[in-house]
């Protein structure tokens, strides 16, 4: 049976990692801009305020110790100590921080440590990573999972020691991370909307699988809503809740995105490709694929790299 999030993870192709620990000592607050890069963080020992920026004000999350969070897309978020408040949008900061071999101490060094934290951001090699991290949550949050403590531990010395095959065995121990972190995100009801909230929805989790299974399929909103079992209007407004965004314009990310892939390998003619993503004719796809990546699908094949430059 097809897997829709061990797709998403494959096709993002998580790469080395920065980590490092950080040693906090109260009252500290510190805070991050990042262009979009994957950002986690595990609290090992204590625990803090997470504020994750948004143009609605945004959520702050409070973390203890064996939680974890990744934020898929990082932009604007600021950590400090659960004695005061995150700093917020222009607000200054003005905690010490000193280099440590592996990592940071923050805070007062005359003051006792009573916060450990490993924190660090990934690569999502893929060509398509914007618009497949759009299907993920905006952030998530796991307590209580001590496998995924375990993995950032493996995680940090990894990326830490110069050993054979360093490279491979990153890889592999992020994409290990990812599934975990999403799939046990999606268990609990405060995940934000994305793929993994709709997983964990027996109804919706039947359709999204048939449809990863089958994105060439003639799907429409009713269909969909026959395979969960729903009411069309029921499933709409359930699926849209759940993923973040409506039915068939999930399909059509999907589908761009498989079409990429697809064009990349360029091992199939362009009249099978279109096939597989769901048209009839290759002038059809053209024009989709055109409409959606910004340039159509034989310069993209040629050079995949312009739809970032923006050509």
């Amino acid at each position: 049976m097809t897997d829709p999030l061990a797709e998403v993870v494959a096709l993002l192709q998580p790469q080395t990692p920065f980590a490092k620990r950080v040693l906090a000592s109260a009252p500290w607050a510190v805070r991050r801009t990042e262009l979009g890069q994957p950002f986690y963080l595990a609290v090992l020992e204590g625990g803090c305020q997470l504020h994750i920026d948004s143009p609605s004000g945004g959520d702050t999350l409070v973390l203890r110790a064996g939680d974890f969070v990744l934020i898929p897309a990082a932009h604007s978020f600021a950590t400090a100590s659960l004695d005061r408040p995150t700093p917020r949008g222009d607000e200054p900061v003005d905690t010490p921080i000193q280099a440590m071999p592996g990592g940071a101490r923050v805070g007062d060094p005359a003051r006792p440590v009573d916060t450990c934290l490993l924190v660090g951001h990934c690569v999502f090699a893929s060509p398509d990573a914007a618009l497949l991290v759009s299907l993920l949550p905006r952030w998530i949050h796991v307590r209580g999972e001590p496998r995924l403590a375990t993995l950032m531990q493996l995680v940090g010395e990894e990326s830490r020691a110069e050993r054979p095959a360093r490279e491979i065995v990153l890889a592999r121990l992020l994409e290990v991370l990812l599934i975990e972190a999403l799939r046990a995100t999606g268990q609990r009801e405060a995940a934000s909307p994305g793929l993994v909230r709709a997983l964990a929805d027996p109804p919706l989790a039947r359709t999204l699988r048939r449809l990863h299974e089958a994105p060439q399929a003639p799907w429409t909103v009713a269909r969909l809503a026959r395979e969960a079992a729903l009411s069309r209007s029921a499933f709409f407004e359930r699926f849209s809740r759940a993923v973040g965004q409506p039915p068939m314009a999930y399909l059509l990310g999907w589908r761009m995105a498989r079409a990429k892939q697809l064009l990349r390998q360029q091992t199939l003619p362009m009249a099978e490709i279109a096939e597989q993503v769901g048209y009839r004719s290759v002038s059809a796809f053209g024009v989709a694929f055109t409409r959606h990546v910004g340039l159509p699908p034989g310069r993209y094949a040629r050079d995949p790299t312009a739809a970032d430059a923006g050509a």
